[in-house]
């Protein structure tokens, strides 16, 4: 089962490196992370600082938007698949 650290962890963690300059595998091992871990919070936070680590609840508007968008498609791609069966039930009917 996989540690969760939270937001303010991993950005004080992040800054640590970057700020201290220790290198990425003596803080892992001292904090008992992954290397691949510590590069992977290091990408996000250099991608975008302010959104970093927002964690699942969390999305930023676009892929809020994106995920409604999705699920109003399966909605759409379900409802019509009932009324192509309702039309196929009331063409059978019609013979």
């Amino acid at each position: 089962m996989s540690q969760k650290y939270d937001k303010e962890f991993k950005i004080q963690t992040v800054k640590m490196i970057q700020e201290q300059g220790k290198p990425v595998a003596q803080v892992a091992r001292e904090l008992g992370v992954s290397d691949n871990t510590l590069y992977r919070w290091i990408n996000e936070f250099k991608q975008d600082p302010v959104n970093a680590f927002r964690g699942s609840g969390n999305l930023k508007i676009e892929e809020k938007t994106l995920l409604e968008m999705q699920k109003r498609i399966r909605q759409l791609e379900m409802e019509n698949e009932i009324l192509k069966k309702a039309m196929h039930i009331f063409a059978k009917d019609r013979n």
